[in-house]
């Protein structure tokens, strides 16, 4: 992720670290400026732009660059701990800059919090991979036992707060002073760059390229326009106006430069490559993920009509693990621009945005991604236009959107030169000798280095305090999976025991809330669906990253609970009234509860029951999962999402790629007797509380399928296997019952 590009074009954005072996594990450097942020005693934001500086576990932070100014001694310093959580909290508006926040936080006492803040997305991308590769450093450490379990025990994660800290207060006075009459805050923000570096490296919770969904679209190549080819889904789809189609093409840029052209609402850039959206403006930022534009344009070149026109749609946007970005357009109304005179309001298209990652050879100082951009059109004008019996489609709106890839690709080929430096870098595989701060007593947790409150106004007179292998991702049509399935191991004999006989699940005797499909016309139900239409890791997944289809769940779902709860609740198996509590549920072998907390008002708890009918291996990967520590289930607990029926805009808001979700969200976990139980907090990310309010919107009309699964990272665990399934047919939120105790 990245952040000290925009946030700091003074730093020299050299290799500041020296190469260097240490036993037992290769450590990493990374360092760059970014903006610290804070609240001062009188609740007013601060923002300083200060030089970070990562080695292995321990994060430094500066006030100059140390490579130039020589006996720089950071103001503070700590240790990255391995309760450390990451949440992107999108753009915010910051001494009039947008500036891209990242939070941090730790999940044992979520008020130890900070936040710093990059210029650009991209910025944010790369210190985000790097300080969970410091997070890894110290779990692998900690791992290691000696002294190093001591230092970095929970007793000491809980303990966030530096002893003796100092608040000074005449120096806060002094900055609000400055900053009332500066009007700007205490610095001017450097302008945000797209020329960002090309230290691309997928994180260790990436899947690649591929979905991992069987796509249910059959596209069918049109035409090609000026390098970008026209798609149209010809699998029988059936949308409000007639036909999906969608434009394709590959660039020369990185995913993050590609997502902030789009993004961006500079017109005298837009006016080089968009036709139709050149003149926007912002209306309303709705959340660091979500906003309002209005735009005109004079449509005398599209059609007969010759009044000005204007429109108004609002934008959501996600970055996905894998590295890709997905916006989604849609029409909106807004009180602050009402019909405007001498102006037709038009209503834009729906439409998305992907922008994915292409993991071929390229340049070293160079990148290269995938732009699609979708959307629904009228079948009439289309089909004569696609049959060059009519080009009355060229004079259209959709065809305008279409177009804006073929202009985007030109755009950047022949007038955009990225300048592919970066104020920060990140050094793989090379260590630095970190003695000087392991035997130092009060080396505290980082996030006292990005506590709320800052007081760096002035110089303080107190001192404060596995490297992932490139995967060559490549483009697999479903057939080259299917000749690999042949891989597949006979996990079940692997991960439950053979010998034990197996019990009846008997699923009268575990009711749930929510009823179990019967029929085809059945809604507001649940069932297990097959796990072959998800991609999962092949038994050569580490040597050419084949995919294959899943076979059949190994846990049986059981029950479903859909409840309705004024606030979220965790630990539901341990409710007397849970099945998992009965007398039947105690005696199943072993049981999974994944408890998901949905945000709403009210909030929500979907609640699933996985059985296994034998008990499970000890030493297996499942057995691993249920025993060991949180940190290696937050690092291996994966899910694959699925709109098996629903409105395409909310296909793709939910995507189908797998998601480790102790990365994404924050999870809790608890074993007991026999079951282990997750809560998974979706409200816990902004970007997953997005998605989660598009689909409650439409949750009535959508088929959505759920695939569990615990991944795979040796080659003794391979291929994977489905852990558990669920497709939940049109769930109405009225039906959900109050949770009773």
């Amino acid at each position: 992720m990245a952040t000290g590009e925009g946030g700091g074009s003074s730093g020299s954005g050299e290799d500041s670290g020296k190469e260097e072996k240490v036993v037992g594990r290769p450590k990493f450097e990374h360092s760059g400026w970014v903006y610290h942020l804070g609240t001062r005693s009188v609740k007013r934001e601060s923002c300083h732009r200060r030089f970070l500086h990562i080695k292995g576990k321990y994060v430094m932070m500066y006030k100059r660059d140390p490579d130039e100014h020589a006996g720089t001694k950071p103001t503070r310093r700590g240790v990255v701990g391995h309760t450390l959580v990451l949440e992107e909290l999108g753009r915010r508006r910051v001494n009039d800059d947008d500036l891209y926040v990242l939070k941090f936080s730790n999940r044992l006492d979520e008020e130890k919090n900070g936040e710093i803040a990059c210029a650009t997305a991209g910025e944010t991308r790369k210190w985000m991979e790097a300080l969970e590769q410091a997070k890894k450093q110290a779990e692998y450490e900690l791992s290691q036992g000696s002294n190093t379990r001591k230092k970095l025990s929970m007793e000491n994660e809980i303990d966030l707060e530096r002893h003796g800290h100092r608040r000074r207060l005449m120096r806060y006075a002094s900055g609000v002073k400055r900053l009332m009459s500066t009007k700007h805050g205490p610095e001017s923000l450097i302008r945000r760059s797209l020329s960002l570096g090309v230290n691309r490296r997928a994180a260790d919770f990436c899947e690649g390229d591929a979905a991992d969904v069987v796509e249910a679209n059959e596209w069918k190549c049109i035409r090609t326009v000026n390098g970008a080819r026209i798609f149209e889904d010809v699998s029988g789809f059936k949308g409000s106006q007639g036909v999906l189609v969608k434009a394709v093409g590959v660039v020369e840029l990185t995913p993050d430069s590609a997502f902030e052209m789009i993004l961006s609402l500079d017109s005298r850039q837009r006016y080089e490559w968009d036709t139709l959206t050149s003149d926007l403006e912002l209306v309303d930022s709705l959340s660091g993920n979500s906003d309002v534009v209005y735009g005109t344009y004079d449509p005398r070149y599209l059609t007969r009509w010759k009044c000005k026109r204007d429109f108004i749609f609002s934008r959501q946007w996600f970055r996905g693990q894998d590295g890709g970005y997905t916006i989604l357009q849609f029409p909106a109304v807004h009180k602050k621009k009402p019909p405007r005179s001498g102006y037709r309001r038009t209503k834009v298209n729906p439409s998305t945005w992907e922008i994915r990652i292409l993991n071929t050879s390229v340049p070293a100082n160079a990148g290269r991604c995938l732009i699609t951009h979708m959307l629904e059109v009228h079948s009439k004008g289309w089909s004569k236009w696609k049959s060059n019996q009519s080009l009355k489609f060229e004079k259209t709106i959709p065809y305008a959107l279409l177009h804006q890839v073929s202009g985007l690709k030109v755009y950047i080929g022949t007038r955009y030169a990225p300048k592919l430096e970066s104020s920060t870098t990140l050094h793989k595989d090379v260590s630095s000798s970190v003695n000087e701060y392991e035997d130092d007593e009060v080396a505290d947790q980082f996030y006292d280095a990005i506590s709320a409150y800052s007081s760096e106004d002035d110089d303080s007179d107190y001192e404060v305090p596995d490297d992932s292998k490139s995967q060559n991702m490549k483009l697999r049509t479903i057939a080259s999976c299917l000749d690999c399935n042949k891989n597949r191991a006979p996990y079940a004999n692997d991960e439950l025991d053979p010998t034990a006989c197996p019990i009846n699940l008997d699923y009268s005797h575990f009711p749930g809330t929510m009823r179990k499909w019967k029929s085809e016309t059945d809604v507001d139900c649940w069932t297990s669906p097959s796990g072959k239409e998800f991609m999962i890791r092949g038994k050569t997944y580490l040597q050419n990253s084949a995919k294959v289809p899943g076979g059949d769940p190994l846990l049986k779902l059981i029950a479903v609970d859909w409840f309705k709860v004024d606030n979220p609740v965790s630990e539901v198996a341990l409710n007397p009234r849970c099945l998992v509590q009965s007398d039947a549920g105690k005696k199943l072998p072993f049981v999974f509860v994944m408890n998901l907390q949905v945000p709403a008002k009210p909030n929500y708890s979907l609640v699933l029951y996985f059985a296994a009918d034998t008990p499970v291996v000890k030493n297996s990967l499942l057995g691993r999962f249920i025993d060991e520590s949180d940190s290696f289930r937050l690092s291996r607990f994966k899910l694959i999402p699925s709109i098996v029926e629903g409105y395409w805009m909310v296909k793709h808001a939910v995507g189908t790629k797998a998601c480790l979700l102790g990365k994404a969200l924050t999870c809790s976990y608890l074993r007991r007797d026999n079951f282990l139980e997750v809560d998974v907090d979706v409200g816990s990310s902004s970007v997953a509380r997005s998605v989660i309010g598009i689909v409650l919107g439409y949750v009535t009309n959508i088929v959505v399928d759920l695939a569990i699964l615990i991944e795979a990272k040796e080659q003794e665990e391979l291929p994977e296997y489905i852990l558990g399934t669920v497709r939940l047919n049109r769930v109405r939120l009225e039906s959900a019952v109050p949770l009773e105790r």
